[in-house]
Protein backbone atom coordinates (compact mmCIF):
# COMPACT_ATOMS: atom_id res chain seq x y z
CA UNK A 1 0.00 0.00 0.00
CA UNK A 2 1.17 3.51 -0.82
CA UNK A 3 0.48 6.04 1.92
CA UNK A 4 0.74 9.82 1.56
CA UNK A 5 1.02 11.89 4.72
CA UNK A 6 0.28 15.60 4.78
CA UNK A 7 1.81 17.11 7.89
CA UNK A 8 5.52 16.83 8.62
CA UNK A 9 5.47 17.41 12.38
CA UNK A 10 5.66 14.80 15.13
CA UNK A 11 2.15 13.48 14.40
CA UNK A 12 2.78 12.88 10.72
CA UNK A 13 6.22 11.37 11.29
CA UNK A 14 4.93 9.06 14.05
CA UNK A 15 2.27 7.71 11.69
CA UNK A 16 4.87 7.38 8.95
CA UNK A 17 7.02 5.23 11.25
CA UNK A 18 4.06 2.98 11.94
CA UNK A 19 3.23 2.48 8.28
CA UNK A 20 6.87 1.86 7.43
CA UNK A 21 7.12 -0.70 10.23
CA UNK A 22 4.19 -2.51 8.58
CA UNK A 23 6.06 -2.63 5.28
CA UNK A 24 4.08 0.10 3.51
CA UNK A 25 5.49 2.75 1.21
CA UNK A 26 5.20 6.25 2.67
CA UNK A 27 5.60 9.66 1.05
CA UNK A 28 5.55 12.82 3.12
CA UNK A 29 4.00 15.67 1.17
CA UNK A 30 5.33 19.15 1.79
CA UNK A 31 5.60 22.60 0.26
CA UNK A 32 9.36 22.24 0.71
CA UNK A 33 10.21 18.55 0.24
CA UNK A 34 13.94 19.26 -0.06
CA UNK A 35 13.98 19.99 3.67
CA UNK A 36 12.81 16.41 4.37
CA UNK A 37 15.42 14.45 2.45
CA UNK A 38 17.39 13.73 5.63
CA UNK A 39 14.23 12.31 7.22
CA UNK A 40 13.64 10.04 4.22
CA UNK A 41 17.20 8.76 4.38
CA UNK A 42 16.98 8.07 8.11
CA UNK A 43 13.52 6.48 7.81
CA UNK A 44 14.91 3.92 5.40
CA UNK A 45 13.40 1.64 2.80
CA UNK A 46 9.95 2.69 1.64
CA UNK A 47 10.22 6.32 2.76
CA UNK A 48 10.18 9.21 0.32
CA UNK A 49 9.23 12.87 0.13
CA UNK A 50 7.51 14.98 -2.51
CA UNK A 51 5.32 17.97 -3.05
CA UNK A 52 1.77 17.79 -1.70
CA UNK A 53 0.52 17.20 -5.23
CA UNK A 54 3.02 14.43 -5.87
CA UNK A 55 2.08 12.75 -2.60
CA UNK A 56 -1.64 12.92 -3.40
CA UNK A 57 -1.08 11.31 -6.79
CA UNK A 58 1.18 8.66 -5.23
CA UNK A 59 -1.30 7.62 -2.56
CA UNK A 60 -3.60 4.67 -2.25
CA UNK A 61 -4.45 6.02 1.21
CA UNK A 62 -3.77 9.57 2.40
CA UNK A 63 -3.39 10.88 5.95
CA UNK A 64 -4.13 14.47 6.94
CA UNK A 65 -1.97 15.21 9.98
CA UNK A 66 -1.54 18.96 9.65
CA UNK A 67 -2.01 21.62 12.30
CA UNK A 68 -5.53 22.90 11.80
CA UNK A 69 -4.70 26.42 10.53
CA UNK A 70 -2.73 24.94 7.62
CA UNK A 71 -5.10 22.14 6.70
CA UNK A 72 -7.14 23.85 3.99
CA UNK A 73 -4.03 25.12 2.23
CA UNK A 74 -2.33 21.71 2.40
CA UNK A 75 -5.33 20.03 0.80
CA UNK A 76 -5.56 22.75 -1.82
CA UNK A 77 -1.91 22.17 -2.73
CA UNK A 78 -2.50 18.42 -2.84
CA UNK A 79 -5.39 18.93 -5.25
CA UNK A 80 -8.79 17.53 -4.26
CA UNK A 81 -9.08 15.83 -7.65
CA UNK A 82 -5.93 13.82 -6.89
CA UNK A 83 -7.60 12.38 -3.79
CA UNK A 84 -10.99 11.64 -5.35
CA UNK A 85 -12.13 8.10 -4.61
CA UNK A 86 -9.29 7.52 -2.16
CA UNK A 87 -9.46 6.79 1.56
CA UNK A 88 -8.35 9.87 3.49
CA UNK A 89 -7.62 9.46 7.19
CA UNK A 90 -8.29 12.73 9.02
CA UNK A 91 -6.14 12.99 12.15
CA UNK A 92 -6.62 16.72 12.65
CA UNK A 93 -8.23 18.55 15.53
CA UNK A 94 -9.57 22.09 15.02
CA UNK A 95 -7.91 23.61 18.05
CA UNK A 96 -7.36 27.16 19.22
CA UNK A 97 -4.56 27.36 21.77
CA UNK A 98 -5.01 29.42 24.92
CA UNK A 99 -2.05 30.28 27.21
CA UNK A 100 -1.83 28.06 30.31
CA UNK A 101 -5.20 26.42 29.60
CA UNK A 102 -6.39 23.48 27.55
CA UNK A 103 -7.10 24.38 23.93
CA UNK A 104 -10.57 25.25 22.68
CA UNK A 105 -12.42 24.12 19.58
CA UNK A 106 -12.35 26.38 16.56
CA UNK A 107 -15.34 24.46 15.19
CA UNK A 108 -18.12 22.77 17.18
CA UNK A 109 -20.53 21.48 18.23
CA UNK A 110 -22.89 21.72 15.24
CA UNK A 111 -20.01 21.19 12.82
CA UNK A 112 -16.55 19.65 13.01
CA UNK A 113 -13.13 19.59 11.45
CA UNK A 114 -13.83 16.15 10.05
CA UNK A 115 -16.90 17.41 8.23
CA UNK A 116 -14.93 20.38 6.94
CA UNK A 117 -12.21 18.10 5.58
CA UNK A 118 -14.88 16.08 3.79
CA UNK A 119 -16.26 19.28 2.25
CA UNK A 120 -12.78 20.33 1.12
CA UNK A 121 -12.35 16.87 -0.43
CA UNK A 122 -15.83 16.11 -1.76
CA UNK A 123 -14.69 13.18 -3.87
CA UNK A 124 -12.59 11.51 -1.16
CA UNK A 125 -13.72 8.96 1.41
CA UNK A 126 -12.79 10.65 4.68
CA UNK A 127 -12.49 8.70 7.93
CA UNK A 128 -11.78 10.46 11.22
CA UNK A 129 -9.46 8.64 13.62
CA UNK A 130 -6.13 8.80 15.52
CA UNK A 131 -7.21 12.20 16.93
CA UNK A 132 -7.93 11.15 20.52
CA UNK A 133 -4.49 10.00 21.65
CA UNK A 134 -0.93 11.32 21.72
CA UNK A 135 1.38 10.49 18.85
CA UNK A 136 3.62 8.46 21.14
CA UNK A 137 0.89 5.83 21.39
CA UNK A 138 -0.09 5.63 17.69
CA UNK A 139 1.74 2.40 16.99
CA UNK A 140 1.45 -0.72 19.14
CA UNK A 141 0.17 0.96 22.32
CA UNK A 142 1.13 -0.95 25.45
CA UNK A 143 -0.87 -0.46 28.64
CA UNK A 144 -1.03 -2.73 31.71
CA UNK A 145 -4.80 -3.18 31.33
CA UNK A 146 -4.61 -4.13 27.66
CA UNK A 147 -5.07 -2.18 24.44
CA UNK A 148 -7.16 0.99 24.47
CA UNK A 149 -9.83 1.65 21.83
CA UNK A 150 -9.72 3.92 18.81
CA UNK A 151 -12.92 5.56 17.61
CA UNK A 152 -13.60 6.09 13.93
CA UNK A 153 -16.31 7.80 11.91
CA UNK A 154 -16.97 8.41 8.24
CA UNK A 155 -19.62 8.16 5.56
CA UNK A 156 -18.14 5.31 3.50
CA UNK A 157 -18.45 1.78 4.89
CA UNK A 158 -15.66 0.30 2.75
CA UNK A 159 -13.31 3.13 3.69
CA UNK A 160 -13.98 2.42 7.35
CA UNK A 161 -13.16 -1.25 6.77
CA UNK A 162 -9.83 -0.22 5.28
CA UNK A 163 -9.08 2.05 8.23
CA UNK A 164 -10.16 -0.61 10.71
CA UNK A 165 -7.60 -2.94 9.13
CA UNK A 166 -4.91 -0.29 9.44
CA UNK A 167 -5.79 0.29 13.08
CA UNK A 168 -5.66 -3.45 13.78
CA UNK A 169 -2.18 -3.66 12.26
CA UNK A 170 -1.15 -0.72 14.48
CA UNK A 171 -2.49 -2.54 17.56
CA UNK A 172 -5.81 -0.75 17.99
CA UNK A 173 -9.32 -2.19 18.25
CA UNK A 174 -11.64 0.13 16.29
CA UNK A 175 -15.08 1.35 17.37
CA UNK A 176 -17.21 2.76 14.57
CA UNK A 177 -19.51 5.55 15.76
CA UNK A 178 -21.18 6.26 12.42
CA UNK A 179 -21.01 9.04 9.85
CA UNK A 180 -18.47 11.82 9.61
CA UNK A 181 -20.65 14.01 11.83
CA UNK A 182 -19.35 11.81 14.66
CA UNK A 183 -16.26 14.01 14.53
CA UNK A 184 -18.34 16.49 16.55
CA UNK A 185 -17.88 14.04 19.44
CA UNK A 186 -14.34 12.86 18.78
CA UNK A 187 -12.75 16.28 18.50
CA UNK A 188 -13.87 17.40 21.97
CA UNK A 189 -12.51 14.06 23.23
CA UNK A 190 -9.09 15.33 22.16
CA UNK A 191 -9.51 18.25 24.55
CA UNK A 192 -10.29 15.83 27.38
CA UNK A 193 -7.07 13.97 26.52
CA UNK A 194 -5.08 17.22 26.55
CA UNK A 195 -6.68 18.42 29.79
CA UNK A 196 -5.66 15.23 31.59
CA UNK A 197 -2.18 15.48 30.07
CA UNK A 198 -1.71 19.04 31.33
CA UNK A 199 -2.99 18.30 34.82
CA UNK A 200 -0.91 15.17 35.25
CA UNK A 201 2.10 16.09 33.14
CA UNK A 202 1.84 12.84 31.25
CA UNK A 203 1.08 11.77 27.68
CA UNK A 204 0.75 8.07 28.43
CA UNK A 205 -3.01 7.68 28.55
CA UNK A 206 -5.78 6.66 26.18
CA UNK A 207 -9.49 5.83 26.17
CA UNK A 208 -11.24 2.48 26.54
CA UNK A 209 -14.93 1.75 26.02
CA UNK A 210 -16.04 -0.84 28.58
CA UNK A 211 -18.93 -3.09 27.57
CA UNK A 212 -20.88 -5.75 29.42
Amino acid sequence: MKVAIFGTGEVGKALARGFLAEGQQVMLGSREPAKLTEWATEAGTGASVGTSEEAAKFADVAVVATAWPGTENALSLAGPANLAGKVVIDVTNPLVYVPERPPELAIGHTDSGGEQVQRWLPGARVVKTFNTVGYGQFYKPAFPDGPPDMFICGNDAEAKKTVTGILKSFGWPAIDIGGIEGARLLEPLCILWVTYAMQNRSRDHAFKLLRK
